[in-house]
């Protein structure tokens, strides 16, 4: 996935939730309409969430260290759940908190009755924008996947996370809509809790999915079934490899995949012809999926006894691997 295009897509959402939050706030306070505070606490959460994202994706670029050798890819996932644990806790429970007391103590809106119907479709308008912005972004690197299959096996967590945030919002803004205008029209302020209660529920909702799928990436994936393919294809199209004896994958990153191998080789004649062939089977790994950057073969010879067999067990640790 495009980081850049993640990018792209996290600064419009940041944009658009900081002007959002601003009107919404300002309606707020001269309507006191809850469904109207319950969306300024969610675009706040909203523009907070996109500004953990750029710090994770800027953290996750320093480079590795004897401490973490494999570098710091991963923190984008960790940004990614604190993401779903914010929208969790700051939208959805305090949307269901002020549900309940404006159900508890309902009241109409008096005031600037207009103000709340153009904030909130203004605010429509500003978050079709952002949420257009990410589904172009999605769409470069979506492919022919379903919109369901890109946000659970998507590897960059930044689009997945601004698609939900900005359908959640644009969903959220017609409950309001809707609790607003209930309320106006008949003078009930449990119209304008109910609308709040709608909200709440939808965030929690979307963060349980962001924290599901996140917390999946966080404990580790491999590659998808397409790569697997890919990299056994480049493993034994060049004569070097017989057979894959067992290979596992995982993601470091986004956009960085472990590879590990036991793999039966053709007989050579020295090291040096065998760390030549070895490098050769890495570099055209790395040309068929570029995103295997680190790579570790173990070789392994078969003999003929009855049934083939590999000289070495499993579970040795006689590994070689190439520059």
């Amino acid at each position: 996935m495009s980081a850049g295009g993640g990018t792209r897509a996290i600064i419009a959402a940041l944009l658009a939730n900081t002007g959002i939050a601003v009107t919404k706030f300002v309606a707020f306070l001269l309507t006191g309409s809850s469904s109207m505070l319950a969306e300024s606490i969610h675009s706040v959460a909203d523009a907070g969430n996109q500004g953990l994202l750029l710090l994770g994706g800027r953290r996750a670029k320093r480079a590795a260290t004897p401490q973490h050798p494999f570098g710091y890819g991963r923190e984008r996932y960790i940004y990614a759940f604190i993401v779903a644990i914010v929208l969790f806790s700051v939208g959805g429970l305090f949307a269901l908190y002020e549900a309940y007391h404006k159900w508890s103590h309902p009241e109409g809106i008096e005031s600037w009755q207009w103000v709340p119907v153009v904030v909130l479709v203004s605010a429509i308008v500003m978050e079709t924008f952002s949420f257009r912005t990410a589904i172009q972004e999605s769409n470069r690197v979506r492919g022919k996947q379903s919109w369901v299959r890109f946000v659970r096996r998507a590897k960059a967590p930044e689009l997945p996370v601004v698609l939900l945030e900005d359908l959640g919002a644009l969903v959220g803004l017609i409950f309001a809509l809707f609790g607003v205008g209930m309320t106006l029209v008949t003078n009930d302020g449990r119209w304008d809790a109910a609308g709040t209660a709608m909200i709440g529920v939808l965030l929690v909702v979307i963060a349980v999915i962001l924290a599901i799928e996140t917390k999946s990436l966080l404990l580790g994936e491999g590659a998808e079934e397409h790569e697997i393919q890919a990299i056994e294809q480049a493993m034994t199209s060049g004569g070097e490899v017989e057979r894959i004896i067992h290979m596992k994958t995982l993601y470091l990153g986004p956009e960085e995949l472990m590879v590990a191998a036991k793999i039966a080789v053709t007989a050579v004649g020295s090291a040096e012809e065998l760390a030549r062939d070895i490098n050769a089977v890495e570099a055209r790994v790395r040309a068929a999926v570029p995103i295997a950057r680190v790579i570790y073969l173990e070789p392994d010879v078969f003999v003929a006894s009855g049934a083939e067999r590999t000289v070495s067990e499993p579970g040795e640790n006689a590994g070689l691997s190439g520059g």
